[in-house]
C-alpha cells in the first residue's frame, strides 16, 4: 500500500467516525473519555495540530465545529447533559 492510498484510507475512516458520533449524540464526552481515553474535544485538538503542523490557518473553535457538525456552543445546549 502506497502513501497516498493509506491516507485515503485513513481520511475515510476519520469521515466515518466523525459521522458516527454526530449521530449518538447520546453518547458523552466524558463517556467517551471513561472508555476510550479520547473523545470529540481530543478530535478537535488533533485535527487542529495537524492543520498547524501543515501551515492552516485555524482555531479550536473552527476545529471543533468540523468535528461537531455546528458551533460547540449550539452542541452543548442541544445536547450535552
Amino acid at each position: 500500500m502506497d502513501d497516498i492510498l493509506r491516507t485515503e484510507l485513513e481520511a475515510a475512516a476519520f469521515r466515518q467516525l466523525v459521522s458516527h458520533l454526530r449521530e449518538h449524540t447520546e453518547v458523552q464526552n466524558i463517556d467517551l473519555m471513561n472508555l476510550a481515553g479520547f473523545c470529540r474535544n481530543c478530535l478537535s485538538k488533533w485535527y487542529l495540530a495537524a492543520a498547524k503542523e501543515r501551515g492552516v490557518e485555524m482555531d479550536y473553535e473552527q476545529a471543533k465545529e468540523i468535528v461537531y457538525g455546528m458551533p460547540y456552543s449550539e452542541w452543548k445546549e442541544k445536547y450535552q447533559k
